[in-house]
């Protein structure tokens, strides 16, 4: 069976086993709460993934069945953060990203990912993420890791995903509002002009971010080298 057909056939036996029924329409279950090993926690409120739902749902099922492009998964072993593979090829046959993951429970997440760079790259992305659309490169890569980590987010407290190192990693950070910091940490060389202003801005550094995810993770944040 095509990879398509097999994530929208898996996607649709998870959403249908983790909702339950009333009064004739599906309704999310109360979100549980996460933890990790290091014993942080967090929480959110069935109203917001309510709201991931809806549109997590319409985007996955766009990557499944739009038939101008394909999202080309391909697992490996190791982890791999998801800007670390990702290649967009584009051709009057059918657009492609290829993008790669380490393990099954990231596959959904990185289509996402990859999703929405190729959106931007043809320039469709106003009807996914509007604001990121008209956004510098940094803040379009800021907003795009933010709407991943809301969709990993919505598979841990909905759909019972297991932990994932690294999807947990965007997930945290992203709730504790340093997605900006760990960006320009993981990934100095791609946005010079962003991390130039950033620092003028926080002459301190990111000493507070560093320490924040040293206690959260017990690791250094991807990217990091020397003090901050």
């Amino acid at each position: 069976m095509p990879q398509r057909l097999v994530a929208t056939s898996v996607l649709g036996g998870a959403i249908m086993a983790a909702l339950a029924c009333s009064a004739g329409q599906l309704q999310l279950p109360e979100p549980r709460r996460l933890v990790i090993f290091s014993g942080a926690r967090l929480a959110t409120t069935q109203e917001r993934m309510e709201e991931v739902h809806d549109w997590v749902r319409e985007q996955w099922d766009s990557i499944a069945l739009d038939p101008s492009f394909f999202i080309d998964g391909v697992r490996q072993d190791g982890p791999v953060y998801p800007w670390e593979t990702l290649e967009i090829h584009r051709n009057e046959r059918q657009d492609t990203a290829r993008i790669t993951f380490d393990g099954l429970g990231q596959r959904r997440t990185y289509h996402l990912y990859a999703h929405l760079h190729l959106m931007a790259d043809l320039d469709r992305l106003d009807r996914w993420l509007p604001d990121a659309a008209a956004a510098d490169e940094f803040d379009r890569e800021r907003l795009i890791l933010a709407r991943v980590a809301d969709a990993w987010l919505y598979q841990r407290a909905i759909l019972d995903f297991p932990p994932d190192g690294i999807l947990d990693e965007l997930l945290y950070v992203n709730e504790n509002g340093y997605m900006r910091e760990f960006l320009l940490t993981a990934r100095p060389e791609a946005f010079v002009e962003a991390r130039r202003a950033w620092r003028a801005e926080h002459p301190d550094g990111n000493a507070a971010f560093v320490e924040w995810f040293r206690q959260t993770f017990e690791r250094d944040p991807p990217g990091f080298r020397g003090s901050p």
